[in-house]
């Protein structure tokens, strides 16, 4: 993935905002279309525990229309498909390459080059995707892997699992969550000594209003940042 885009991320969350209803809480939809145009994204994968849901789905087609991307949408069988097409409506699915099949073996093999993977956690196998996103995306400039529903499927190791390379965040967006990034990101370690930049997820909530703020907050390693 190129450097982070502010333009791309803002036009995604804004345009993919006017499909939904505001809510409280920060939309699951228009997080992970600013987060999928910002990292200017190319083939963007989403991995469907039956048929898949449309808000998101939506959202990822909006990423796609800024940074000029491929979106491919996996389901179990064609139940779902025909399910998936039919909430999408026809103009939509249009701009979705769909496929029936395990998203394991798709991931490993014909989607390897998939840069933004968005993995439902109510799949059985959803750890397993996760692996095979690994395995098969060794990219030069990384792979991003969202898993939503993640407080639904307790007990899963994806929130505590990390490998070379690799880091997970958990955020208390929606049901919950998992961000991961696999390879190169965009935090750099410079060459010549200076300090590498970090990030992390800051959650605020306005108490009169009750709405959660979410921030990705940069700063050098060794300095702290009072929130």
């Amino acid at each position: 993935m190129p450097c982070w885009s502010a333009e791309n991320a803002t036009k995604a969350y804004l345009n993919t905002l006017k499909m939904g209803q505001k809510a409280k809480e920060p939309a699951v939809a228009e997080f992970i279309s600013a987060l999928a145009a910002g990292n200017n994204a190319q083939l963007m994968v989403v991995a469907c525990a039956g048929a898949a849901d449309s808000t998101t789905l939506l959202a990822l087609v909006e990423a796609a229309n800024q940074t000029g991307g491929h979106v491919i949408c996996i389901v179990p069988n064609h139940e779902d498909l025909n399910g998936t097409k039919y909430v999408v409506g026809r103009t939509a699915s249009n701009e979705v390459e769909f496929m029936v099949g395990e998203a394991e073996i798709l991931l490993l093999n014909q989607y390897a080059a998939a840069d933004f993977v968005l993995i439902d956690c109510k799949l059985k196998n959803h750890e397993e995707i996760l692996k095979a996103v690994q395995v098969g995306g060794r990219k030069q400039n990384g792979t991003l892997v969202v898993g939503y529903n993640a407080f639904v499927c307790k007990g899963s190791r994806w929130s505590s699992s990390s490998s070379c390379g690799s880091r997970t965040q958990l955020l208390p967006i929606g049901e919950g969550l998992l961000v991961t990034r696999f390879g190169s990101s965009t935090v750099h370690t410079p060459k010549h000594g200076i300090n590498k930049i970090k990030s992390r997820w800051i959650v605020k909530v306005d108490k009169c209003t009750g709405e959660e703020h979410v921030f990705r907050v940069r700063f050098p390693q060794g300095k702290v940042i009072q929130a």
